[in-house]
């Protein structure tokens, strides 16, 4: 499934910068994960990078947009 960034985000953009497929941006006072573009990173690592380095857990699984195979 796609991920999203809850209202834990700090705004310090780490995750944007890891994203391969730019599915990250700026989206007001916290970082957005455009669920149509969102890969879950399959094909480029092994985990979700935005995850792996964003330092407060704000990136997690959306269970509203599942990823299709």
């Amino acid at each position: 499934m796609a991920f999203k960034i809850t209202e834990e985000c700090t705004a310090c953009g780490l995750c944007e910068e890891e994203c391969p497929v730019a599915a990250i941006s700026e989206g007001g006072d916290i970082y957005v994960i455009d669920p149509d573009k969102c890969m879950e990173c399959v094909g480029y690592h092994e985990t979700q990078q935005c995850a792996e380095v964003c330092p407060v857990a704000a990136c997690v699984p959306d269970p509203e947009h599942p990823r299709e195979e």
